[in-house]
């Protein structure tokens, strides 16, 4: 089955280590184990969240390896990932967890993309435009149950409930939130949130709307929270085998499953007292070994001082003001470093690794800013290990 994407693998991954300045190896077989783990541990079928190119991962190459492992649905953010996943040749439901425009229910319904409601107003605006398709448009109802951004408030239920069940060109295919505070498990915040929720679908199918499937739980809830788990799980930083938080670590057996690599580029020797790189952010203390790496903040490499990274399996620094397209690196500690050697910025080399955790927490961020920030100009390589 994966016999042509091996072979396509090999041969772009030949090419990233020959000519390639920077580059992202992502496994998809670690992808496919996080969720059969996912699965086992919480014995509820996922719904794998593949938005924001799936965490920096690629959209239908994780997609793709995701519906392999048997995930129910494929969640995305926008009616475009959507459309793209299709064009793709994914015949996995699909669901928009975000806001979609009345003006594109035809191309939804003609896609089989399920999308979100959260008013009986958009509803029946969903509906005007419905009518005029033999199908019907396939709807996941958001209860707001703490989050505050998308969904029906508490007064809200009633009404909407009484309101779609008149929208004949709609079908309440499923219900689901979203926790603001599960990845806090010092926060009791997040039981009161599922119990809310779970009044919401009661009250729901207590007046006629009897959703297929009810959903709710993210990585943490998954994790942490088995009153969350409902009819089905809906991971998403877990599948890529990275923690929910500091504080909400995933189980032993999962894999991070993106490597991100680049290339020195240059090296100098440069005496004392020089300025280097934009604005002077740093002058050299003695003659020090300098090189460059061509990978910058458009690329995803945050811009500001500090940064780390791994050559020939050694913790090296940034120096100097981050460009766009290059970073400086000091390399005194590693006179045997040469231009074309490989510099890894998330990863592991030799016997270090240096995990999306902590780049994230050196930025004053997470994980999910990191991968999520990773530029798509920077060619992504897949394989199967």
């Amino acid at each position: 089955m994966y016999l042509h994407l091996v072979v396509r693998w090999f041969i772009l991954f030949r090419m990233s280590r020959e000519q390639n300045t920077t580059w992202i190896e992502v496994n998809l077989a670690a992808i496919q184990r996080n969720i059969a783990r996912l699965q086992t541990l919480t014995s509820k079928p996922a719904m794998a969240v593949v938005k924001a190119n799936a965490y920096g991962h690629g959209l239908v190459e994780v997609s793709r390896a995701a519906a392999d492992a048997g995930i129910i649905y494929i969640c995305v953010a926008r009616i475009e990932e959507a459309l793209r996943l299709r064009e793709a040749g994914i015949q996995t439901p699909i669901l928009v967890l975000g806001y979609v425009m009345p003006e594109l229910v035809g191309e939804s319904i003609a896609n089989k993309i399920s999308v979100m409601v959260n008013s009986l107003e958009l509803a029946s605006e969903f509906n005007i435009v419905a009518s005029g398709n033999i199908d019907q448009l396939q709807v996941h109802v958001k209860i707001d149950s703490g989050m505050y951004r998308l969904g029906l408030l508490p007064e809200q239920v009633e009404p909407f409930a009484r309101g779609v069940k008149a929208l004949t060109h709609l079908q309440v295919e499923g219900v689901f939130t979203h926790f603001p505070n599960a990845d806090d498990l010092q926060d009791a915040s997040t039981n009161n949130h599922i119990a809310y929720f779970s009044q919401a679908v009661e009250q729901l199918k207590l007046l006629g709307v009897m959703p297929e499937i009810v959903h709710a739980a993210n990585s943490a809830a998954s994790l942490y929270f088995p009153q969350a788990r409902f009819d089905a799980i809906r991971p998403g930083i877990a599948i890529y085998g990275l923690n929910p938080d500091f504080g909400a670590p995933l189980p032993e057996g999962f894999e991070p499953a993106l490597t991100w690599k680049g290339r020195i580029t240059s090296i100098k020797n440069i005496p004392a007292g020089e300025g280097i790189g934009y604005n002077y952010r740093y002058f050299t203390k003695k003659t020090e070994r300098i090189g460059v790496a061509s990978v910058g903040y458009a690329d995803g490499l945050r811009r500001r001082q500090g940064n780390i990274a791994l050559v020939n399996g050694k913790r090296i620094h940034q120096v100097g003001g981050m460009c766009m397209d290059q970073s400086l690196w000091q390399l005194d500690e590693l006179p045997e470093v040469k231009v074309g050697d490989e510099i890894v910025f998330i990863g592991e080399q030799g016997q270090e690794l240096l995990k999306a955790e902590e780049v994230g927490q050196l930025w004053g961020s997470n994980n999910y800013d990191v991968v999520c920030g990773l530029a798509a100009r920077v060619p992504r390589y897949y394989h199967f290990d």
